[in-house]
């Protein structure tokens, strides 16, 4: 029962938090604040990008996903690595990919790994026909509750489901803010490819 309600927690807080941050495509050198970043070996890049790519097709990497140098960290001996995952002709779709590689660019599976596309295996759920309009029109069409404010809703990793999901939560009530907010409210979880609704979950922050 424990994990299941941290796991609504993530859940919600993935929704709640909005990450803004610059797309970077390109590595540099001037002490521009992200110079230990560039200095990737390329070996352990290119094992980086395998990586990936033995997910997510050659084809589907060259043309979606790219390095983010900016947010890329080594803590030796790990490198802590970060993609940008964005397909321009479908906006809404703008996340990171992260995991762990040591420095012989081996996968580090005892680090979360998240934001992959398993495109290969699965590319329905790659599609992302889904948009952020239709996913709420699905919402509204099973009977989400409007709740005290509007709703919330993302794309977001599902770390359970290893896939992308719209998530639109609705709030029932809440009070006070930051550290000190308490709430609670219903989730509807709905794949992207095909609007199917994957779980209907009650959250609480007490």
């Amino acid at each position: 029962m424990k994990n299941f309600k941290n796991e609504i927690l993530i859940s919600v807080l993935s929704v709640l938090v909005v990450v803004v941050s610059g797309i970077t495509f390109y590595s540099c050198s001037c002490g521009c604040g992200a110079a230990n970043n560039s200095d990737i070996p390329v070996d352990i890049l290119t094992k980086a990008d395998d990586y990936i790519i033995s997910k997510t097709g050659k084809d589907f990497f060259n043309n979606y996903i790219s390095p983010d140098f900016s947010l890329i960290k080594y803590n030796a001996p790990n490198y802590r690595m970060v993609y940008r995952f964005f397909i321009p002709e479908k906006p809404y779709v703008d996340e990171l990919i992260k995991f762990t590689v040591d420095s012989a660019g081996n996968i580090n599976r005892a680090e979360e790994i998240s934001g992959i596309p398993d495109f290969k295996n699965n590319p329905e759920s790659c599609n992302f026909s889904i948009d952020k309009k239709t996913a709420i029109q699905i919402a509204r069409d099973s009977g989400l509750e409007e709740g005290v404010i509007e709703w919330k809703y993302g794309l977001v990793w599902d770390s359970g489901l290893q896939k992308y999901t719209w998530h639109i939560l609705s709030t029932f009530s809440q009070s006070g803010a930051a550290n000190d907010y308490k709430g609670n409210g219903k989730e509807l979880v709905i794949d992207p490819g095909n609007g199917k609704i994957l779980a209907t979950n009650i959250w609480h922050i007490p």
